[in-house]
């Protein structure tokens, strides 16, 4: 076995994995509330990998409803090293035409219901969102969706929305000017609390639709998006395949396995215990060696 454990967060359309061995199906309490599913863990070719279906099974959970915070925390409970996050997402650039795959590596948060945070009053740090995804997970990632025969683009700005509604005209054309290149409602504030749980995190996103930007066209209509996402979805669990196959056997350390170091601002004497206590999984590797 080697030392990689993938943590795979299902989008819309993807709720398993393909090829797993061994196979469990564990619940894990998390002190942030309930995460949207139980995980399925298993092995691929050698390495540990651990799913979440995002939306639940079934697609029972609104972006609005779901708690980020638990869904990150039970990864880092269950052993995940590293986290291959797969989205759908609609186009705001007319290059990135429906079913083909973007590996993100920026983010909009346009989100204004979620908790965004596993820190806050009596415990509170920064984390830096600069670079917000990991090079090498997205190295990997498209390389394993060239391998899948992905029609696959690398880089592009992620339009973070509420929803659960489309955008209307104006706003589409807004975000297009502020130079985004996709948009979603669920990559935030994910990617922000992977980040604080010291979680490498890569973002694929399999394009569905344009968004309503293209004049003289119909407004998104989830039919249509259901229609991509199914074609889309057989192509990313593939992906997850090939991403096994190439993961290197030695997880080399990343720069972002140790972000917190710096992070925490409160003074030791100045922080809540029962703050502390939530944050064992996320933050315990500092907490416990401070």
């Amino acid at each position: 076995m080697s030392e990689w454990t993938i943590g795979v967060i299902g989008g819309s359309g993807l709720y398993a994995i393909d090829g797993l061995e061994n196979v469990q199906e564990i619940r894990v309490d998390s002190p942030f509330g309930e995460a949207s599913d139980a995980l399925t863990i298993g092995t691929l070719n050698g390495h540990k990998f651990v799913f979440l279906p995002r939306h639940g099974k079934g697609h029972r959970i609104s972006p609005t409803d779901l708690n980020a915070r638990a869904n990150i925390d039970v990864l880092k409970r269950a052993g995940c090293t590293d986290v291959l996050a797969i989205s759908a997402i609609g186009s705001l650039r007319e290059e990135l035409a429906p079913g083909k795959f973007v590996v993100v590596d920026q983010f909009i948060d346009r989100t204004v219901n979620r908790e965004k945070s596993f820190f806050g009053s009596g415990m509170v740090a920064h984390v830096s969102m600069a670079d917000p995804v990991c090079s090498r997970i997205s190295d990997l990632a498209e390389q394993a969706a060239q391998a899948a025969g992905a029609d696959v683009h690398r880089g592009g700005t992620y339009l973070a929305m509420e929803g659960p509604q489309f955008s209307s005209r104006a706003e589409s054309h807004m975000y297009r000017s502020w130079g985004c290149d996709v948009i979603g409602m669920t990559a935030m504030p994910e990617v922000k609390l992977a980040r604080e749980a010291e979680l490498p995190y890569a973002l694929i996103g399999m394009v569905t639709d344009y968004d309503c930007w293209r004049e003289g066209e119909d407004a998104v209509e989830v039919n249509a998006v259901i229609a991509q996402m199914q074609a889309n979805s057989d192509r990313a669990r593939q992906i997850v395949i090939k991403l096994s196959e190439i993961l290197p056997e030695e997880r080399e350390a990343s720069p972002i396995d140790t972000c917190l170091d710096f992070a925490m601002i409160t003074a030791p004497d100045a922080r809540a215990p029962a703050l502390l206590a939530k944050l064992d999984a996320v933050a315990g590797r500092v907490l416990n060696n401070a």
